[in-house]
């Protein structure tokens, strides 16, 4: 079964916190508490700390602390409000770092060729630990996420991109794809709209593609919510949208007084009866799928003249009787 996002950083934790204990972070006295630790979180995300492969799977060649550094440096790198420089307590890569960043980049590029997602995120992200602050690593693994469906990570990463430079297009396409993906059509339209800003010209096909793409999503969503509010809780009587008042219909025939079902006391009739019978049957369906006919029913002489004379003892109503007056057969 493949794990998500939550449960690959649960392992990660799990994963920094044992390394905590031999790296000498930790005393061995912490031992027994940090054992707990791993212990509630591996129950609660349901992971198993002691399966190498899925542990590696979820970090990589980097552990939690490096993953960390990282964001810190991209923290660090991200422009702030109002200023137009990074911080100075992030030190620009050298062109040797720059090359071996792209070439790394490269390789993450080859092998999202191969669809080998997991070594593509790899690639990029230790990209990123030579070169902090790059939109375009940033994207890239933004995209390689996606692909794997880690819709989760793929927003975060396209969201540091943009915030890095807004400029960069393609993140904002990698987030209106990662936020629709999540269900938040209102946001990847957004973000569509934000890239079409940003390229000009009315933006690319594949961009607009997008924007119309969630914008129809709003748009359902809209039309679906106010085709509940139009609809209700579902009223009895005519034009209610709801369940028709059948209670009314009985009473019509002598129900909701006495319990007898017999004929002449004026009880509810066997339902089952008439049920049985097609042409009522047929009416009744009616009746279901159309509760505006329960006032048209209600109101016509010939049906009330036979309710009246099954209230007052003279039996079951002629069914078929009832059924030939044209009004009714109308209905």
């Amino acid at each position: 079964m493949s794990t998500t996002s939550k449960q690959r950083l649960a392992l990660a934790i799990c994963d920094f916190l044992s390394t905590s204990l031999t790296d000498g972070t930790l005393q061995a006295d912490e031992s027994d508490s940090i054992d707990v630790a791993i212990n509630c979180i591996s129950e609660a995300f349901g992971v198993d700390p002691s399966d190498k492969a899925a542990v590696s799977a979820a970090v990589g060649t980097q552990n939690l602390h490096q993953i960390y550094s990282v964001y810190e440096k991209l923290k660090n790198a991200a422009p702030k409000t109002g200023t137009s420089a990074p911080s100075s307590s992030t030190s620009a890569p050298t062109d040797e770092q720059k090359k071996q960043a792209e070439g790394l980049k490269s390789k993450g590029n080859a092998a999202m060729a191969q669809k080998d997602y997991a070594t593509a995120i790899d690639f990029y992200t230790q990209a990123l630990a030579v070169n902090p602050g790059n939109a375009v690593f940033l994207s890239n693994r933004a995209a390689a996420h996606s692909a794997a469906r880690d819709h989760e990570s793929a927003k975060a990463d396209a969201e540091a991109a943009v915030a890095i430079d807004p400029k960069y297009t393609k993140a904002w396409s990698r987030l209106g794809l990662a936020r629709f993906a999540l269900g938040d059509a209102k946001g990847s339209m957004e973000a569509y709209k934000k890239g079409i800003e940003f390229e000009g010209n009315g933006g690319s096909d594949a961009m607009k593609k997008g924007y119309e793409t969630a914008k129809r999503r709003v748009d359902e969503i809209a039309a679906d919510e106010a085709e509940g509010t139009r609809e209700g809780p579902g009223g009895a009587g005519a034009g209610g949208g709801g369940m028709p008042d059948l209670s009314a219909l009985a009473g019509m025939f002598g129900g909701g007084g006495g319990g007898g079902a017999g004929r002449g006391g004026g009880g509810m009739p066997d339902l089952s009866s008439i049920m049985s019978n097609p042409m009522f049957a047929s009416m009744a369906q009616n009746l279901m799928s159309n509760p505006d006919t329960m006032a048209n029913l209600m109101s016509n002489p010939r049906l009330r003249e036979m309710a009246n004379q099954f209230g007052g003892g003279g039996g079951m109503p002629d069914i078929s009787s009832l059924m030939a007056d044209p009004s009714i057969a109308e209905m």
